[in-house]
């Protein structure tokens, strides 16, 4: 079996991403979908998992290789709380279970990439802190997060990652040139693993739709 690159995405799914935001995220998930199989390195190595939250943690699609992977629409509550805590500890679990470590006698699955979006700040502040921990010991990659929208608040996701960007919009285009640009970090990713092993990965500039957080 071929060593796996693991993508985790966790999304959103409070009540405040109803209509086109949500609608946005369906479709550019399924765009970033379409491009990466476009590509043979993702096409080998690329298995993807989606988890939402918003009062109760779903996960949409267990890891699956990207061939195989199809995503229904996230669809939402009418209101509620936004547990990224809870996300992230789900997620915490899920990579410990799942993702493969190397030993003297297997190469484990190469080092797995995150990319979360919220656009609101966590409702459930002590789980957040809690779960900080827990998700360094991940050791992902790459860990982007996005803050989507006017109300969505950055000073969380910067205790997550020093990669942090912004979309002031929540409109389809800015939601789609941030898949494309998702799709487009993932595929280096799987070009790096695919190269002597390595997971040195450069991202791709953000387009300017994509401000990034200093």
């Amino acid at each position: 079996m071929s060593r796996r690159l693991p993508v985790y995405l966790l999304i959103d799914s409070s009540g405040s991403m109803h209509g086109e935001p949500i609608h946005a995220v369906n479709v550019g998930i399924s765009a970033m979908l379409s491009a990466l199989r476009q590509d043979p390195y993702a096409l080998e190595s690329v298995h993807v998992s989606l988890i939402t939250f918003d009062r109760e943690i779903k996960e949409i699609l267990p890891l699956t290789p990207l061939d195989q992977a199809q995503i229904g629409d996230i669809e939402l509550p009418k209101s509620g709380a936004t547990h990224l805590g809870e996300g992230l500890e789900f997620l915490a679990e899920k990579v410990q279970k799942n993702v493969v470590k190397s030993s003297h006698d297997v190469k484990g699955d190469f080092r797995p990439m995150l990319f979360i979006m919220t656009d609101g700040s966590p409702s459930d502040l002590m789980v957040f802190r809690e779960s900080l921990p827990k998700i360094k010991a991940c050791h992902f990659s790459e860990i982007i997060a996005c803050a989507a929208g006017p109300k969505a608040s950055t000073e969380y996701l910067k205790k997550i990652t020093h990669q942090v960007v912004s979309l002031d919009t929540m409109d389809s285009t800015a939601f789609s040139q941030f898949f494309k640009w998702v799709s487009d970090s993932i595929t280096a990713g799987s070009m790096s693993a695919g190269v002597e092993g390595s997971m040195d990965s450069k991202l791709p500039p953000p387009p300017p739709e994509i401000q990034l957080v200093l």
